[in-house]
């Protein structure tokens, strides 16, 4: 009776295994795209310029390569360090609230209007420095 049992279970665990595979790569399969859209909308956005001076107090700019303007804040990089170096600063972008939009988008006219069109705020995460110059 005992080898009956042990000849069975050579045949009922690879069966076992085999018709349950499938369901584990389908469940996979499924679980990806989620992960996908849990990710978060805040993608790290890299921008290469001159750091400038911002408009106002505490505040920094840097106009990229591609002509646009991103205000810059951070905390924990020291931005005032590289006023007038051609840098790389890498971060998130910062999403204001809507009625604060459109109280900025009067001042957004006029910058517009002067070359100055900035695109949006990042928060800055990184920091590399290119050159101590800014060529154009």
């Amino acid at each position: 009776m005992f080898a009956k049992i042990v000849r069975l279970s050579y045949w009922l665990v690879p069966i076992l295994f085999v018709s349950l595979c499938p369901l584990r790569v389908n469940a996979q399969a499924t679980a990806a795209p989620e992960k996908e859209k849990a990710a978060p909308a805040h993608h790290a956005q890299s921008v290469t310029g001159c750091l400038q001076k911002g408009d106002e107090p505490g505040e920094f700019a840097i106009s990229g390569e591609d002509g646009k303007t991103w205000g810059l804040h951070s905390k924990t990089v020291k931005l005032e360090e590289h006023l007038g170096h051609k840098v790389t600063v890498t971060g998130s972008p910062i999403h204001e609230s809507a009625a604060k939009e459109k109280a900025e988008e009067k001042e957004g006219k006029m910058e517009k209007a002067a070359g100055k069109e900035e695109i949006g705020d990042l928060h800055v995460t990184n920091l590399k420095m290119i050159s101590e110059t800014c060529t154009k």
